[in-house]
């Protein structure tokens, strides 16, 4: 069962993991690129890999000898993009497809060791590397035409389900890769008919 403090030492931890994501996405300018696979370079190539999935394998790497002690978990966050292609996203989907089989490959690891290893896999999520997402009505209406809740998530609703994932209550969880998308990933790919 949470508790209170177990609740905010998991958001807490949440909050530094995310602007510690920022950061690093911010001082590597690691945007993915848009566009077809021929017309974007190998530097583009190396530096959403070492965003996205090398600072995955580094914190799990300083955090695992702690957490063999502790019994903790890890979650790493994915993406609905690391279970399935996206349009000219190629290297996005190839780095967080990495971070989603990086996953299970340690959840099957330490799993036996008393370290659970999940991660969620969330889709458009408001943050301040969004923004242009979110200010291109064009695209924006094509997500809510997408997602049957017809919006992208608050950056709070992905944390709390970290927290979930974290919490004693999800004891018998791992090697989850666990889609928080609105129900994105429940659709086959047909457009709404009717």
């Amino acid at each position: 069962m949470l508790s209170c403090l177990s609740v905010q030492n998991v958001l807490t931890m949440c909050i530094i993991l995310f602007t510690l994501d920022k950061t690093i996405r911010r001082s590597l300018g690691a945007i993915a690129p848009n566009g077809p696979f021929l017309e974007a370079s190998t530097d583009d190539w190396h530096k959403v890999f070492a965003t996205d999935v090398d600072g995955v394998f580094y914190a799990c790497r300083v955090a695992v000898p702690h957490l063999l002690k502790t019994k903790g978990s890890i979650i790493n966050v994915s993406s609905v993009s690391g279970l399935g292609g996206d349009w000219n996203q190629s290297f996005y989907t190839a780095a967080k497809g990495a971070v989603t089989n990086f996953t299970r490959s340690l959840a099957m690891e330490l799993g036996g060791l008393g370290v659970r290893v999940n991660a969620v896999n969330p889709s458009l999520t408001f943050t301040d590397l969004t923004q242009d997402i979110a200010k291109n009505e064009t695209l924006m209406a094509k997500f809510k035409e997408r997602s049957p809740m017809g919006r992208g998530a608050k950056p709070e609703e992905i944390a709390s389900v970290i927290a979930f994932l974290a919490s004693e209550d999800a004891s018998f969880v791992n090697g989850v890769n666990l889609p928080v998308d609105g129900g994105l990933s429940a659709s086959n790919g047909q457009p709404k008919i009717g």
